[in-house]
């Protein structure tokens, strides 16, 4: 099911609750009571509530918000990484260069292939890919400069490597949820208590309160999906995420997402 479709179904089901739940308050009030006046207190507590909520809810979307983007960032780096490995190759002779281009290509094959989907369904990237970049790093290590130019070269080959190392430990330590448990049910309950506060306020069934209540409701649905939808760096289907991979080495993520 798409996170749009989510979406859509979530905030319709909870208007149509608001909206069930304040008409059935009114068939059932009272004939006397009135429902013009609302004590102070209970707007005070309200507004309270409110704004405690609407803290806690703006900390957890800067979180989700702050850790997306450095699981980006991450992302960038691995794949500019491997690209100047590809680039600085170019002064070794021919069948040096393949060998070290084609290593690359294997590597971010795999990642487009098997590891994103394994990410974005939070099971964890698997671990050939460590085994394909230690096969990498090997054979530029191994491979010992002939002239000055490939001397120059050979040092920033390996930097380029453990940056992209080191950038992949970062991905893979990124792919979990940011937000511990605690904090959702504090969110939820939190959203569930501020749109039932709504109630003590004594809405009427005119058509100006019943908008306001329902808009309300969806906003805080809205908001909630949308820390929800951020709480998974890598997104929760599909590569979209790595577009960093798709920019640089476009033939090969093609052909990866295409198997």
């Amino acid at each position: 099911m798409s996170e749009w479709l989510v979406l859509a179904v979530a905030m319709a089901l909870v208007c149509a609750l608001v909206l069930a739940f304040t008409a059935l308050r009114h068939r059932r009030v009272a004939e006397d009571e009135d429902t013009s006046e609302t004590p102070d207190v209970i707007e005070y507590m309200t507004m309270m509530v409110g704004v405690v909520y609407a803290i806690v809810l703006g900390l957890a979307i800067a979180g989700v918000w702050e850790a997306r983007g450095a699981a980006e960032d991450s992302v960038r780096r691995e794949a500019q990484s491997l690209y100047e490995v590809t680039q600085r190759a170019d002064v070794y002779p021919a069948p040096v260069r393949d060998r070290i281009r084609g290593e690359v290509d294997a590597y971010v094959s795999h990642t487009v292939a098997v590891d994103w989907p394994l990410l974005t369904s939070g099971r964890g990237a698997s671990a050939e890919g460590a085994d394909l970049l230690g096969k990498l790093r090997t054979d530029v290590t191994h491979q010992s400069p002939a002239n000055e130019l490939q001397a120059q070269a050979y040092q920033p080959l390996l930097d380029h490597i453990a940056a992209a190392d080191d950038a992949r430990h970062s991905r893979m330590q990124a792919d979990e949820s940011t937000l511990p448990g605690v904090v959702w049910f504090g969110l939820l309950v939190g959203g569930v208590v501020t749109v039932g506060l709504i109630f003590t306020l004594q809405i009427r069934r005119s058509g100006r309160e019943l908008l306001l209540a329902g808009l309300f409701s969806a906003l805080i649905v809205f908001l909630l999906f949308m820390v929800w939808s951020f709480d998974a760096p890598y997104g929760r289907e599909g590569i979209d995420s790595a577009g960093p991979f798709q920019d640089l080495f476009p033939k090969v993520a093609l052909a990866a997402a295409q198997h």
